[in-house]
């Protein structure tokens, strides 16, 4: 089991990567991964394809990454992604959730879209979101492909330094889902939950290990300690806080296809982590054993589920 090489957060086509799901599936195996999880943004409509694609000897691990928002003890908004696994996605208000927040993903990024038309950059709100299918989680790189296609900017990274990051004019925030209510969405589902990133301050402000403590009371399964943007210090913190709080702590590459740098497995969860990881989720399904749920290429009961959300 030591060289089992698992990564438990990546992104398609479905949200805010480049690789289509089964694009994405035949990448991990290229990599050299035993185990990936899919985990796109506020939507699950990649989950099929994904397993339908499975290369021989690739597990795939369901999940999502939620848009959630936590306020720090000045009363700041504080952006917080929720990274779950091995939920029920028929769970009737965690779906309800999803189709919000993809709702207002689009309503704002049509509005940063209309904003930059009016400027005069050369940005079609129209042509932007025509190609979107519904069950897509729009986000600000699509936008930023756009950018590119048009020669405004030569990247996506460059595109959010000049106009779509977090502080720059087209910068626009969007009403996401209180953490504690994520956890205790997924948790009712049946899945486990980790904190992706959290002490990514290049990406702005994070939460404190106070909070941390609060959410790992509320059910919080553990969190993502080796990714691409946390330094030495912060890996060394998340690690402690981990251990003080009994969390699960997990490894991941956060691979977008062509939209960021990082390459499937450039960071990884142990393999013991992730069995912990797994056993979690299932003491929230109520004892149900990962035999039930649509890991490796069985996707199991859940053949005929609707993945959509």
């Amino acid at each position: 089991m030591l060289d089992v090489r698992i990564d438990l957060h990546t992104h398609s086509s479905v949200s805010d990567g480049t690789d289509d799901p089964a694009a994405l599936v035949r990448a991990a195996a290229d990599a050299g991964l035993d185990v990936v999880a899919l985990t796109d943004h506020d939507t699950t409509a990649g989950w099929r394809a994904a397993a339908e694609a499975l290369p021989p000897g690739l597990t795939l691990v369901p999940g999502a990454e939620l848009s959630c928002e936590s306020v720090d003890d000045e009363g700041r908004r504080v952006s917080v992604h929720l990274l779950a696994y091995l939920f029920d996605p028929t769970a009737p208000e965690l779906v309800a959730e999803q189709e919000r927040l993809r709702i207002e993903r689009r309503g704002r990024l049509r509005a940063i879209a209309v904003r930059m038309a009016e400027d005069g950059l050369p940005v079609d709100p129209d042509d932007l979101l025509a190609g979107l299918p519904a069950d897509t989680a729009a986000g600000r790189p699509h936008l930023a492909r756009a950018l590119v296609r048009a020669g405004l900017v030569h990247s996506v990274q460059e595109a959010f330094d000049r106009y779509l990051a977090n502080g720059r004019d087209y910068y626009m925030a969007k009403a996401d889902t209180p953490v504690e209510a994520a956890i205790d969405l997924i948790t009712a589902a049946g899945g486990a939950t980790v904190l992706a990133h959290p002490f990514a301050d290049t990406r702005g402000p994070t939460i404190t290990e106070e909070t941390v403590a609060v959410l790992a009371r509320r059910g919080l399964s553990g969190l993502e300690i080796d990714h691409p943007d946390h330094d030495p210090a912060a890996r060394a913190r998340l690690a402690a806080l981990a251990e003080d709080l009994d969390l699960v702590r997990t490894g991941s590459s956060d691979y977008h296809g062509a939209n960021k740098s990082a390459t499937p497995g450039q960071e990884t969860t142990d393999p013991a982590q992730f069995a912990a990881l797994v056993e979690r989720a299932s003491a929230n399904a109520g004892g149900a054993g990962p035999t039930t749920r649509p890991v490796g290429g069985a996707w199991g009961a859940w053949e005929e589920a609707g993945t959509g959300s």
